[in-house]
């Protein structure tokens, strides 16, 4: 009997995947599609034996018939999260400011077209999507949104909180707002999510949280501490809250990402500061590969920094039913960084 529940237990899934990827577009090459450079510069990748590759339907775990909101989606880690849910057969909600945060931030803003951009990818998935704009500071408004959804999609399933913005600025030279604004965009913004998505959730009594931390939530960051303190917070806001939706079936977990190749990290001073961590003075004005090639003999897996798309097969693994018993945990996603923390 075992034996037989085992095979069973094999044709089912292979069943569900086989019905969740029939009639979903070819696999893209990418999901930023537009070149990765710096001033003209090229940005370094890795091979493909060491990434995890392009989205693709099968990575993860199946979720057909899932409705799932991602917030900071324009782009980057937002975009690959969305669109990898939508290769595995979620319906995807892209939620982003597309536009200004906070002069606290050292990247360009997100815009509109780029969130038309991941709408038009998870569609080209076949599964059901749209682009709002909203701040995630703004708790009225992200109830608003919790409510249309409710209404148009008939559930809400799963929310993956990545939206954020970083800050390089010692202490000493900090105006108010590099401190304020990255802490209530990041922290007070990732909260204000759980709080207007979970009342959702607690009524079907399932649901699925994925809170985007990240390595710097795990280790002090020179002349990132506004960045560092939002993602340190997130890791407590997680673990809370997992302790309190627990009881109503709901999950609540984290991925933390290593250095990635997003606009967020793509400039000069984010080069220099990850030249600096591995304890070499960087050059006045390094070029994407001088960064690569200092850091990534620090790392594991001998990579300069990670791709979007090796951060978002963990999402569609937390958002599936393969992880119900897994809740207030930390997944880090980092080359193997994480082998130098405790």
């Amino acid at each position: 009997m075992p034996a037989f529940d085992a095979a069973r237990r094999q044709f089912v899934l292979a069943t569900a995947a086989g019905l969740a990827l029939s009639g979903q577009a070819a696999a893209q090459s990418r999901t930023d599609e537009g070149p990765r450079t710096l001033e003209g510069n090229p940005m370094p990748e890795p091979g493909p034996e060491k990434t995890a590759g392009p989205v693709k339907p099968g990575r993860g775990c199946v979720l057909t018939g899932k409705v799932a909101l991602v917030t900071g989606a324009a782009r980057g880690i937002g975009r690959a999260i969305a669109v990898e849910l939508a290769a595995n057969g979620a319906d995807v909600v892209a939620l982003d400011i597309a536009g200004p945060v906070s002069s606290a931030s050292n990247a360009e803003p997100a815009t509109p077209q780029e969130l038309d951009e991941t709408v038009r990818q998870i569609r080209g998935f076949g599964r059901k999507s749209e682009a709002v704009r909203a701040d995630i500071r703004d708790l009225a408004a992200l109830r608003q949104v919790a409510d249309n959804i409710e209404r148009d999609y008939g559930k809400i399933d799963i929310v993956v909180a990545n939206a954020a913005i970083q800050r390089w600025k010692p202490l000493l030279e900090m105006e108010d707002a590099d401190w304020r604004d990255v802490i209530d965009n990041n922290l007070n913004g990732t909260a204000n999510t759980v709080r207007a998505f979970a009342p959702k959730m607690v009524a079907r009594h399932k649901g699925r949280f994925i809170l985007l931390s990240s390595m710097q939530g795990k280790h002090g960051t020179k002349d990132g501490s506004s960045y560092s303190a939002s993602k340190w917070g997130i890791l407590g806001l997680m673990k809370s809250a997992a302790m309190e939706l627990g009881e109503h079936n709901i999950t609540v977990n984290a991925i933390l990402p290593g250095l990635v190749d997003t606009p967020l990290t793509r400039y000069e001073k984010r080069l220099s500061e990850s030249i600096a961590e591995t304890g070499r003075k960087p050059p006045e004005k390094p070029t994407p590969q001088e960064a690569w090639d200092i850091r990534a003999p620090t790392v594991p897996l001998k990579v300069g920094w990670l791709q979007p798309d090796d951060i978002s097969p963990v999402a569609v693994f937390l958002a599936s039913d393969a992880a119900n018993m897994v809740t207030g945990a930390e997944y880090e996603v980092t080359g193997g960084d994480s082998a130098k923390t405790v």
